[in-house]
């Protein structure tokens, strides 16, 4: 069967790590696609969007994001204006999915991480490795979870979240959209959307900005 053309969009750190995530035997990687012209690279073809509408039948990975512009990751897929079915689910091959556990299209799931039962990894996540989601837990869309972390059982992660490396989250809590929890943070308490949690035990940050101005 032959290998299907793939293209990782952008041409960024988490990029360059879904390489180790890819099926070589099922993708042929055709390079990357990113909207700065500036950027060079000596390994691989880098190319502009234009590439993906005038060849229809590139597979696409996209994993844009990062601290700064997370938020933001919904709209910048979006803006690539291709169809779900052209997605592509990578998970390295020394990740450990568990039973019942659900993965959604344009996933990104790195070595080492561990998905346990009934866990439901939604659509466009990024998990970077040696992250622990237990049983029950649910990661909506949009949301990325850096390396080494924690998520116990029931717990919920809402949409377009960051939640830093090192962190660790209690069972059975929600944490609401567009979240961002600090690097090494303990979260344990729910928290509402566009939080900034960071510590031990963790505090929303925005709270603590709030009182100082007043």
């Amino acid at each position: 069967m032959p290998k299907r053309k793939l293209i990782i969009f952008p041409f960024n750190g988490n990029g360059i790590e879904a390489l180790d995530c890819i099926d070589l035997n099922k993708y042929e990687l055709v390079g990357f696609v990113d909207d700065d012209a500036s950027k060079k690279s000596d390994l691989y073809d880098i190319y502009s969007r234009d590439l993906l509408a005038k060849y229809k039948e590139l597979l696409v990975l996209a994993v844009p994001g990062s601290p700064a512009s997370f938020r933001h990751r919904k709209e910048t897929i979006a803006s690539l204006n291709i169809e779900e079915g052209r997605y592509i689910t990578a998970v390295h091959s020394r990740a450990s999915i568990g039973r019942d556990v659900q993965i959604g299209f344009n996933c990104l799931v790195m070595a080492g991480v561990v998905l346990t039962s009934n866990a439901r990894i939604n659509n466009h996540v990024c998990i970077l490795p040696n992250s622990v989601i237990h049983h029950d837990v649910v990661v909506e869309d949009y949301s990325l979870v850096g390396s080494n972390v924690v998520v116990a059982g029931g717990t919920t992660i809402g949409k377009s979240c960051y939640i830093g490396s090192g962190t660790n989250i209690i069972n059975g809590i929600s944490i609401g959209d567009e979240s961002l929890v600090g690097l090494g943070s303990n979260l344990l308490r729910s928290v509402t959307g566009g939080a900034r949690m960071a510590g031990n035990p963790a505090i929303d940050l925005n709270a603590r900005s709030k009182n100082e101005v007043l």
